[in-house]
């Protein structure tokens, strides 16, 4: 793991979620890169190329002032910063840089408190193929000594998928438990499971329950886990965000980090 991003909305405490992504790549020794989107629009009498340069060095200020809240621990942030649309924006610095993470809070700018993944959030987790870790509110860097992997189907196309999980379990020495919950109209292939992801785990656990989300629920008090890993399809674990870009708290919430993992074709 030697690229992560992180995105800095305007959420008054984007200072934490940062903070935590410092401490996360102390681990790994890896780069951060402080992203910041923003669009150029031309006012009277200025050209373009004058505006972007303005907005550019507003926005580096900006995220300079939210670097200055954070213990760096030697760590040289670097900012990315963008001009256009969000979702093209990580594209692009991802096929510029090779990102192999996203860490973000849950929402960024949403006031909503019913959201757990707000349009913002919504749309990264929807609109990129890249690893992405949501990392709740307040939440400090811990050892991750259990992390619950919980999904639908046990099938993946790539065992490459699985690369931040098996990073994150080799560094931090974690066991991973396997949770297959089998949902309404399940596949006698939804139970074959990828065997890379059987050989990383420690426990295998099936149960029924209408929606992932539930299985978790049912599960989560004995597990105990200190991060949940799950898959993003678009009949899985975020199925909703395909019809529109938020996740209510009453369809999925988590207070320990997630980490979901791309599956471009289901």
């Amino acid at each position: 793991m030697k690229n992560i991003l992180v995105p800095i909305g305007t959420s008054p405490d984007n200072h934490n979620t940062l903070q935590y992504a410092v401490d996360f790549a102390v681990e790994f020794s890896a780069q951060i890169y402080v992203m910041e989107v923003f669009t150029a629009s031309i006012g009277a009498g200025r050209s373009l190329k004058n505006t972007e340069e303005t907005i550019t060095e507003s926005s580096k200020e900006r995220v300079k002032e939210i670097m200055d809240k954070v213990d760096t621990k030697g760590l040289n942030l670097k900012v990315a910063t963008y001009n256009g649309d969000l979702i093209d924006g990580l594209k692009q610095i991802d096929k510029e840089l090779g990102i192999d993470l996203i860490i973000i809070a849950p929402r960024s700018n949403e006031i909503t408190e019913e959201l757990f993944l707000g349009h913002t959030s919504g749309r990264i987790i929807k609109r990129t193929d890249i690893p992405t870790l949501i990392i709740p509110r307040g939440t400090t860097l811990k050892p991750l000594k259990t992390i619950l992997t919980a999904f639908k189907s046990g099938v993946l196309k790539r065992n490459r998928i699985l690369d931040p999980l098996v990073a994150i379990k080799n560094k931090f020495g974690a066991k991973v438990n396997l949770l297959l919950v089998k949902t309404p109209g399940y596949s006698d292939d939804d139970l074959k499971i990828n065997t890379a992801l059987m050989d990383i785990s420690s426990q295998l656990t099936l149960t029924e329950a209408p929606t992932t989300y539930l299985g978790v629920l049912e599960h989560f008090q004995s597990q105990q886990p200190d991060l949940l890993c799950v898959f993003r399809r678009k009949r899985g674990f975020f199925k909703n965000l395909w019809e529109k870009n938020t996740i209510p708290k009453s369809e999925f919430s988590s207070k320990i980090p997630v980490l979901v993992l791309s599956v471009k074709k289901d």
